[in-house]
């Protein structure tokens, strides 16, 4: 008997690929009808079925008609080069073939040559094709051991299952064109062993010419039962050759086939028998283990046969409507071929046997073969992953890795995402498990350190995620939660090294251009306070000399290509202050100093965040959301207070607002945004009226790049003053990073 398609045999059928299949059905019966190509006009002469890898089983009279000879000629045609055509999911694919074995048609009652004119039954009529040349590789067996094509897709769909004839069996067959609308169903209404007789139903097609050489196909069975060989035409008109008109005494719609066990004894007889095996394949050394495992789980047909059926459909495989079982040993076999059907079991067993999951996955470990995830659990995964923003899946591999810094042979950087997600799921487990203890596996923990990139809302499905699968396994809580405090641990010093060294600058007006200064430098390692002058005040232009001197030295220490942000922290009544256009000249008066020109200058008021507490939950969760929230503009003449809380109370992820209000409102609008949490709120201080041609300019940029493309902006205010009238403010409030308390010292305090 032939192997099927995915090395799967018996009672669990490859219906679609098997687990972990894609969108497409490789497994469709069609796709294994061969077109036999007439040599002259290149149109279908007949069909034919895959055998075994690079080799085409139909009729001999097919490949007669091909060549233009006579359709019982019995000498084997040495040398001809047939083109044959197999239809696909991808499309048809054609090559060359020339036929290794040649059966020829003979009399059925033993007198040595062809079939009698006017014979309705022959035996042999069978020729076995092997594909030639380039496109060989195409015509290999599916499944996830049938190499790849040049194209880097799966080869073709292999050999289906191959079983007896009998009758009682519905069959349904395909024209050799094998287009969609072709196929005839039939019902075998006798079987010899030798020929097997078929009628059809008088509706849809008839098997009729160019149906020769097919396979007939058995739903019920999932298997190619047979060949067409012929069909019993109505009688002629012996001068003219026209049908005669039909009468209830004609028969109708009658074919015969070629029972699949007289094709096995032919083809084993002519030396073919080794295409009809299975491929060989090692043992495995779980398989035994399994299989008696499976016979205490289930001493009765009955629970087996509903694991059974569980498992298949999880994993797209076929299986018998009678009621059977698979015998233990038939379903250890599906475990250790089907890479996600072990998954499978246990995630149906848990809940009735845990003390059974653990010892079979235990077992299971002995094969290279089952992965870690169910088809659920995977297809799950990759929806959830896929539902992640895009600068956020960006992010992905860098997690991953940083989860298993001690597996060095993950794929490089410029391997796809789902290339790593394979590697990382054949790991046995992190790094951190005793020899006692039940290993976490790798994919969980990387999937930990995922989740922490992620806005709330997918981390907290990817986190559901973990804990079912973690579940499943038998893995205690607590070690999944120390993995996730480890993500967590390394997500927060994350946006501490890639935020940017910033100059935190405390200013309190002293009078008409007089400030009280104080100066902190943050590298990502906490505020670290600067020495300035506390017992005098600064003017504008020496406050700007100050922070230049200040940002002179940071620059010298920073990494290169990394420069200071200045966070200037004022109270409400000084968020327009125009820091950034606050300008000290060299002392040659070559070169200006303007702040914001130079460096991304934005404003923070903590003072509005410690007097409205309420909202500091919210601001925590709005800056988590800052990467993938969309925008929130206010914007319009009639724009109030209340209206403002009544938008910021409906959208609660509003990370970023632009505020485009008459000058009237747009200061308490501003302080609204900034006191219910909003972390980053861009307005132009310049405007007039509530539109603004800079906060329009830079509204596309992504969150994180508005203070660089703000202080562009500022730049080009210098040297193009008419076409960038605007004086943006941007404020930026980070919960990640601490502000040092505010209490400006007397001036009396000494440094």
């Amino acid at each position: 008997m032939a192997a099927s398609a995915g090395g799967l045999m018996g009672w669990f059928r490859a219906i679609s690929g098997g687990c972990g299949a894609g969108t497409g059905d490789p497994a469709d019966p069609r796709y294994r009808v061969v077109s036999v190509l007439d040599r002259a006009d290149g149109k279908s002469a007949g069909a034919g079925v895959v055998l075994a890898p690079d080799h085409l089983l139909t009729c001999a009279h097919v490949v007669n008609d091909a060549l233009g000879k006579g359709i019982f000629d019995a000498g084997r045609p040495e040398g001809a080069v047939l083109r044959v055509q197999l239809p696909g999911p991808s499309g048809p694919r054609v090559g060359e073939a020339r036929v290794v074995h040649w059966i020829p048609p003979r009399r059925l009652d033993g007198v040595h040559g062809p079939p009698g004119q006017g014979e309705l039954e022959w035996a042999g009529d069978l020729a076995v094709l092997r594909v030639t040349g380039p496109a060989a590789e195409l015509w290999g067996p599916a499944g996830p051991d049938a190499p790849p094509g040049r194209s880097g897709a799966p080869a073709g769909p292999g050999a289906p299952e191959f079983r007896a004839m009998r009758a009682g069996q519905s069959v349904r067959a395909w024209h050799g064109s094998a287009l969609t609308g072709t196929y005839a169903d039939v019902r075998v209404q006798s079987c010899d062993g030798r020929v097997g007789y078929m009628d059809g139903a008088l509706s849809g097609m008839a098997i009729g010419p160019g149906y020769s050489g097919g396979p007939l196909w058995s739903d019920a069975d999932g298997a190619v039962v047979g060949l067409v060989a012929a069909c019993v035409l109505p009688p002629v008109d012996p001068v003219s050759g026209r049908p005669l008109p039909y009468e209830a005494r004609h028969i109708t719609r009658r074919s015969w086939g070629i029972p699949w066990q007289r094709i096995e004894q032919e083809l084993r007889r002519a030396g073919a028998g080794a295409l009809l095996e299975g491929p060989v394949r090692d043992d495995d050394p779980a398989e035994a283990v399994l299989a008696d495992l499976l016979a205490n789980a289930f001493p009765t047909q009955m629970f087996r046969a509903d694991y059974a059926k569980a498992v298949a459909e999880r994993c797209g495989l076929g299986h018998p409507a009678d009621g059977s079982a698979p015998t233990p040993e038939e379903f250890a076999r599906v475990l250790v071929t089907e890479e996600r059907a072990l998954a499978a079991l246990t995630e149906v067993l848990r809940s009735r046997d845990p003390a059974t999951v653990a010892t079979l996955l235990a077992t299971g470990r002995m094969s290279p073969v089952p992965r870690l995830l169910s088809p659920r659990e995977h297809e799950r995964l990759l929806a959830l992953l896929d539902a992640v923003p895009a600068p956020v899946a960006e992010q992905l591999p860098e997690a991953v890795r940083a989860a298993l810094p001690l597996v060095a042979e993950l794929p490089c950087e410029a391997a796809r995402f789902g290339e790593l997600l394979e590697r990382v799921e054949q790991l046995t487990g992190d790094s951190r498990s005793g020899p006692d203890e039940l290993r976490v596996p790798g994919l969980l923990r990387a999937m930990e350190f995922a989740a922490v990139l992620c806005p709330a809302p997918e981390r907290a499905r990817l986190r559901l995620w973990a804990d079912g699968v973690a579940t499943r396994l038998g893995i205690p809580a607590s070690a999944l939660r120390e993995r996730r405090a480890d993500a967590d641990e390394w997500a927060l010093g994350r946006r501490r090294r890639t935020a940017p060294p910033r100059l935190l600058v405390h200013l309190v007006s002293a009078g008409a251009d007089a400030f009280r200064l104080r100066m902190w430098s943050d590298d990502g390692t906490g505020p670290h306070r600067t020495a300035t002058a506390t017992d005098r005040p600064y003017s504008a232009a020496q406050t700007a000399e100050a922070v230049l001197q200040v940002l002179e030295r940071l620059c010298r220490s920073a990494p290169e290509g990394s420069r200071p942000v200045v966070e200037v922290l004022v109270d409400r009544d000084s968020l327009e202050l125009p820091v950034d256009e606050w300008e000290f000249a060299d002392p040659d008066g070559l070169i200006p100093g303007v702040l914001g020109a130079e460096y991304a200058l934005v404003v923070h008021c903590p003072e509005l965040l410690r007097h409205n507490e309420r909202f500091l939950s919210d601001w925590r969760h709005r800056w988590e959301q800052l990467d993938c929230a969309d925008p929130l503009a206010i914007s319009g003449p009639s724009t109030g207070v209340r209206e403002v809380y009544g938008k910021l109370l409906d959208r609660r992820d509003a990370a970023r607002v632009s505020v485009e209000v008459p000058e009237r409102v747009r200061t308490e609008v501003v302080q609204v945004c900034l006191a219910m949490g909003v972390p980053v709120v861009l307005w132009d201080r310049g405007a007039d009226r509530d539109a603004s041609q800079a906060v329009r300019q830079v509204a596309d940029a992504p969150a994180r790049a508005l203070p660089e493309q703000i202080r562009s902006y500022r730049a080009k205010t210098l040297h193009q003053p008419a076409d960038h009238p605007g004086r943006p403010v941007l404020a930026w409030a980070d919960p990640d990073r601490a502000v040092p308390e505010l209490q400006l010292a007397e001036p009396t305090e000494t440094i």
